[in-house]
């Protein structure tokens, strides 16, 4: 119970609610091919030592990567993001206003430039 309580109010989260924990873990399980690229270079600590969530609870959003040591939010943003732009513009503005640097790539720049992607993301740590 303890542990539940601890989660609920860590400061990573933001005073994200149990709905959006739920989803976020439901994310966790579908990510998408260019999110499961990606998460194999920064899981385990594999980006120069630095600890990276996936899918992770923020407010009323959920983070694709997020590096709390870092204040590191990574979007991968995929075909429906097209249709979304003012969403994302409020999201990225709410985020950048926590005290947070967001960056963005699409699912095609991490399919086929993934060390370039690297590259900007360590430029960021």
């Amino acid at each position: 119970m303890v542990y539940k309580r601890i989660i609920s109010e860590s400061k990573h989260t933001h005073g994200a609610d149990l709905s959006i924990k739920s989803k976020a873990y439901d994310l966790r399980k579908n990510m998408t091919s260019s999110e499961k690229k990606l998460w194999e270079h920064l899981r385990l600590k594999r980006m120069d030592g630095k600890h990276f969530r996936r899918q992770h609870p923020y407010g009323i959003y959920i983070l694709d990567f997020f590096c709390t040591k870092a204040n590191l939010v990574i979007e991968v943003d995929g075909e429906i993001h097209k249709f979304n732009k003012d969403y994302d513009l409020e999201r990225t503005q709410y985020l950048e206003e926590s005290g947070l640097k967001v960056i963005r790539f699409t699912n095609l720049e991490i399919e086929n430039k993934i060390e370039e992607v690297l590259i900007q993301i360590r430029s960021h740590l």
